[in-house]
């Protein structure tokens, strides 16, 4: 066969989204994440929240994207001309065809040696075990003085005031001012925790500055800091930064605040919430009170009740009364005697008008001046046993009444708690007593009691 007989060969187009897809893939495969190190330039930040710049340096430059999921916790922002240091992944921006790195992580130039800096100050602490738990002591629930080491001018001081104006302003702020950045900062601080408690008798201690880059925050990273905190006389809460921000002196703190005015949050209680909780209590006391009232009436009531039972003016009254029935008695049953015998002389005086003989006249007299002695005699002798029986009662309650017993001398003592006293060995010298007489009394320390056999 001839060349003119051979077929044209086959062509492969691509269409120039496909072939941005394909270089794009080319490059993503066969080039990881790598670190880059350049001056940030042409900084954009729009509504989406995604970064837009350019890293250079120079002799070159690349285009750069860091979208929100992956630069929410760079602080600070950059902005045009800080020295960064990234990770990125290199890839085609399609859309114009351009090379771009998608950056998935941001520093600033230099960060890496204070992170691993950072690292092995906190390890060499931990392992010394300046940050275990069981050293972080407890805060004050109600401090009276609170202790403030921050920058005289800053903006930490005037939100940690505002806080602790609005949670608790019945506490005093005993501010110490120190540089919070750069090499005179540790040295301050470190003077401040030890001067502090001894200038003012303060609570707690709040340790604080606003955010920063972690060279701003890096007084806070210093070993003398963290060690003056775990030797401070006072219980220090650090609020450091942001939320994001931690440095050493957050791990050796008693608490850790995520800024300086959750630190005068966490250190103070809410004055709101305890007035709420007085009124709550004021209107269980008012309660209590009132039951307590209702019961010391309805038992002063009881007790009144047996004291009406059992006072012996009760009792006499019932004496009194029994003697009444027994003086009625005694009339009813002497009227009724006098009455039979009058009954019986008068029926005799009949018979003897009737039989009317003299000597039986005269024989009827004798035995009717007799029988009338007789009743008399009887009569007197029932009066007089009554009488006596009577005597004998009256005598008897005058002997039972406690107001006799003190008339002829004797004395009612009782102890400090109302009990009466029937024995020595009930007191003890130096105790109170009191001493009923038969009119008025008086109070008594005993000197002496008798010794135990």
């Amino acid at each position: 066969m001839n060349d003119a007989s051979r077929s044209p060969p086959a062509r492969t187009t691509y269409s120039v989204s496909e072939l941005a897809d394909i270089l794009r893939g080319l490059l993503e495969d066969s080039l990881p994440s790598v670190w880059v190190s350049g001056e940030i330039s042409n900084f954009s930040r729009p509504a989406s929240g995604h970064w837009y710049f350019t890293l250079k340096d120079d002799r070159a430059q690349l285009r750069c994207a860091m979208f929100k999921n992956s630069n929410y916790y760079v602080r600070p922002q950059p902005k045009d001309g800080d020295a960064v240091l990234v990770r990125a992944k290199v890839g085609i921006y399609p859309a114009r065809g351009e090379l771009q790195m998608i950056v998935e992580h941001l520093e600033a130039a230099g960060t890496g040696a204070l992170l691993r800096a950072f690292e092995q100050l906190k390890a060499k602490l931990a392992a010394e075990g300046l940050f275990d738990a069981a050293l972080k002591r407890p805060l004050p629930k109600l401090p009276r003085r609170i202790g403030v080491i921050t920058s005289g001018t800053g903006a930490a001081l005037q939100d940690i005031i505002n806080a602790l104006r609005r949670r608790w302003p019945l506490a005093e702020v005993a501010l110490y001012p120190v540089p919070v950045q750069g090499k005179e900062a540790p040295p301050a601080i470190v003077r401040a925790l030890r001067e502090l408690p001894l200038r003012a008798p303060v609570d707690v201690i709040l340790l604080a500055r606003g955010g920063g880059s972690l060279e701003d925050l890096w007084a806070f990273n210093d070993e003398a800091v963290a060690r003056a905190i775990r030797a401070c006389t006072v219980p220090v809460v650090s609020g450091v930064g942001h939320e994001i921000d931690f440095t050493i002196a957050d791990f050796a703190a008693d608490l850790r605040a995520a800024t300086p005015t959750a630190a005068a949050e966490l250190a103070t209680p809410d004055i709101a919430e305890r007035y709420a909780r007085v009124d709550t209590l004021d209107i269980g006391l008012i309660g209590l009170i009132k039951r307590r009232l209702q019961q010391s009436r309805e038992r002063l009531a009881q007790l009144s009740e047996r004291l009406q039972t059992l006072h012996p003016g009760r009792r006499l009254q019932e004496r009194a009364q029994r003697l009444d029935e027994l003086d009625e008695r005694l009339r009813h049953a002497m009227s009724a005697r006098l009455g039979t015998a009058g009954e019986r002389l008068r029926r005799s005086h009949q018979r003897f008008e009737t039989a009317a003989p003299l000597a039986r006249i005269v024989l009827r007299q004798g035995q009717l001046r007799l029988l009338a002695d007789r009743l008399s005699r009887a009569g007197s002798n029932v009066l007089g046993e009554r009488r006596a029986r009577l005597r004998q009662a009256a005598a008897l309650l005058h002997s039972l009444n406690p107001s006799a017993v003190l008339d002829r001398g004797y004395a009612l003592a009782t102890g400090a708690d109302g009990r009466i006293l029937r024995d020595g060995s009930e007191v003890a010298a130096g105790e109170r007593v009191s001493v009923r007489l038969a009119r008025g009394g008086f109070a008594a320390e005993v000197v002496e009691t008798p010794k135990k056999a």
